[in-house]
């Protein structure tokens, strides 16, 4: 009975990852299928609307004002643009703002610097104090923090929502400052261009649901206000509001040749945290909305099926865990040597097709960027243990801080932001241990399930001991 059970439980999950990577090879499809429409270029607006640049900051000592100085270079008449600094910090990143915002103002920019009585609703509640202090302005701009927006930015987002009163917002795609830095920047590279170049390209052109981004875009004011405005119900306060405007009616414009660069997270504890962030933020947002997506009378089937799957992407961690766990026992008891499970993993080409695409599409040396490709897929696996504690918390856990990703620019050593010593490394480690084990009782039982066992192997290995890597160098450079 009880292994009856377990082999249950292992097809499901096993059907269940078929169905993830069905969805990424549709995505697939979708982008080959739109990659040469090109979007009309808006004409340039007589009358340029007001506009608001919201920059929310907490505790960005190394790159605001790198921030600030690239805002202050935006093209745009200066009568129709406040620049806000939202500034809920509690160190010295409060006294280099007001610094920086007396310049600019000196310079003839209308920039406010923005501060509150608590940190209440974290990110969503900066944005949305920011926008109850403006009167009649009409678009919204966002920039994280460790993002540098072009000067031509707002003339090639802004156009667009002139000229189609029905587009609530236009979407740029993020570069990246430092993707050669080491191997998991690397990763994150490719990994942010299949999402960028592959998936919101697809979505957007065959007008399923997509997601602002957070950062990089503009908003209709009126689109987040019909929205229900900026919450703090979840983690990812961008994809809740970009849904529930979808929901109401309102399109969005994705723009892959506007491209904003952003920094990725060099160590590993702070791009564990990003992600777990995003990985919780996103489950939240499946419980609150996959009802409403279902029974909106405004989406077709496609659309609700592919908000589907966009939304329940992060359950993809603990299916990978339970999988791991029960490979051992089942090879042992000769139970998956029957099992006919050979065809669904030819479903899995999807991802990995999508990272190389993005690739050739982007870079003209794109085979040099691939080298990066064992570290991706050693992150996708091997970040599934604190993914998916993410994702358990998400479905039955409390509200919890809203935990920024630490950002370094030049700063590597002695950064105050360093984050401790991830707590899941020794899962990570112990997961890669148990692995081992699998991939013994494999070559010994099932050599064709070698090749499998070892990716878990080398995954949580990578990802665990570079986890303990980088906490050595950083207490090194304590001393």
């Amino acid at each position: 009975m009880v292994l009856t059970l377990l082999t249950a439980v292992y097809v499901v999950c096993a059907l269940l990852l078929t169905l993830y990577a069905i969805g990424a090879l549709t995505l697939l499809i979708t982008y080959l299928h739109h990659r040469k429409q090109k979007v009309a270029a808006a004409q340039p607006a007589a009358n340029l609307p007001s506009v608001a640049v919201q920059l929310p900051v907490y505790n960005e000592l190394y790159v605001v004002e790198r921030l600030l100085e690239s805002v202050a270079q935006l093209d745009y008449p200066r009568d129709r643009l406040t620049v806000q600094v939202l500034d809920d910090s509690t160190d010295e990143t409060t006294a280099l703002i007001a610094d920086k915002v007396a310049e600019l103002r000196a310079r003839g920019l209308n920039v406010q610097h923005v501060r509150r009585s608590s940190r209440a609703g974290y990110k969503a509640g900066a944005l949305a104090y920011g926008l109850s202090l403006l009167d009649s302005v009409e678009m919204a701009a966002v920039f994280d923090a460790d993002f540098v927006p072009p000067v031509d930015f707002l003339q090639k987002t802004v156009p667009p929502l002139v000229s189609d009163p029905g587009l609530g917002v236009v979407q740029a795609r993020w570069g990246h400052l430092n993707s050669e830095e080491n191997f998991l920047t690397m990763g994150q590279t490719l990994a942010l261009d299949g999402h960028f170049v592959v998936e919101q390209t697809a979505r957007n052109r065959a007008g399923w649901l997509m997601n602002f981004n957070g950062t990089g875009g503009v908003w209709r004011v009126r689109a987040i206000q019909e929205a229900g405005g900026w919450q703090d119900s979840t983690l990812t306060e961008d994809l809740d509001l970009s849904y529930r405007a979808q929901l109401k009616g309102w399109r969005f414009l994705y723009l892959s040749d506007v491209v904003v660069p952003g920094e990725l997270p060099p160590h590993i504890a702070a791009y564990k945290q990003q992600q777990a962030r995003w990985a919780k933020g996103g489950t939240q947002c499946m419980s609150l909305l996959l009802k409403q997506v279902w029974v909106s009378n405004r989406l077709t089937f496609m659309q609700r099926l592919m908000g589907t799957m966009h939304l329940c992407q992060y359950l993809v961690n603990p299916l990978i865990i339970i999988m791991l766990l029960l490979t051992p026992p089942l090879l042992l008891t000769h139970t998956l040597q029957s099992l006919p499970l050979g065809p669904l993993g030819f479903a899995g080409l999807g991802p990995p097709l999508i990272f190389i695409i993005s690739q050739q599409a982007l870079y003209k040396n794109w085979r040099k960027h691939l080298r990066a490709m064992p570290a991706l897929m050693a992150l996708g696996t091997g970040m599934s243990w604190s993914n998916g504690r993410a994702v358990v918390s998400g479905l039955f856990g409390r509200k919890e801080e809203f935990k920024r990703t630490p950002k370094y620019a030049s700063q590597r050593r002695n950064n105050k932001y360093n984050l401790r010593l991830n707590e899941n490394v020794l899962w990570e480690i112990a997961l890669a241990l148990y692995a081992t084990g699998g991939l013994l009782v494999a070559a010994w039982m099932a050599p064709a399930f070698v090749p499998y066992l070892m990716i878990y192997v080398l995954a949580f290995g990578f990802v665990g001991l570079w986890g303990l890597r980088d906490y050595v160098v950083a207490m090194r450079a304590a001393v």
